[in-house]
């Protein structure tokens, strides 16, 4: 017999006993799953910025504050920076900015690593000609991955936002 969905034994019908207690531990599951995942999305964005530093360290040790200031931001806005480092630390590709660190190592220049200089100008010198560069290979463009290719795209876009800041220093 039952009256108005319970039954003679005191139950609901439909309702299953501990359900509440099940849900509320999917749900808390769900919950540190998700915030697991953040976590780990901030440590991702702290380690692509702990390299985006040390990437500027090697090519602007003598550029002032505000040039590393605006390499930091482009690189937290594209997420990528001027070198090819990805945010796990790994070499993407050769950037152009490594091109430009070895020919200064070939011509014999005393500080071949310094490559943004000591001033905002000489910044965007150098990121003026790492785009320059980069749209007018010495050679013909062979086969690349795609994986490349997008990290290519991405250093542009960085150099492109990088300079854009810089500009905005005047």
């Amino acid at each position: 017999m039952s009256v108005n969905g319970i039954t003679s034994a005191g139950t609901i019908s439909g309702y299953e006993p501990g359900k509440t207690q099940k849900y509320q531990q999917e749900k808390t599951s769900d919950f540190l799953q998700t915030m697991e995942a953040s976590e780990e999305k901030a440590k991702d964005a702290m380690n692509g910025m702990y390299y985006a530093e040390k990437a500027f360290n090697t090519v602007g040790p003598n550029a002032p504050e505000s040039v590393k200031k605006a390499w930091m931001e482009a690189a937290k806005e594209i997420g990528a920076n001027g070198l090819g480092v990805k945010s796990n630390g790994m070499l993407g590709h050769i950037s152009q900015m490594m091109v430009q660190r070895l020919t200064n190592q070939m011509q014999g220049r005393a500080n071949p690593d310094d490559i943004l200089g000591s001033s905002v100008s000489s910044a965007i010198a150098a990121v003026r000609k790492a785009i320059y560069d980069m749209d007018n290979p010495l050679r013909p463009k062979g086969a690349q991955s795609m994986e490349v290719q997008r990290l290519k795209m991405q250093e542009r876009q960085f150099y492109q936002t990088f300079l854009n800041k810089l500009q905005c220093l005047f």
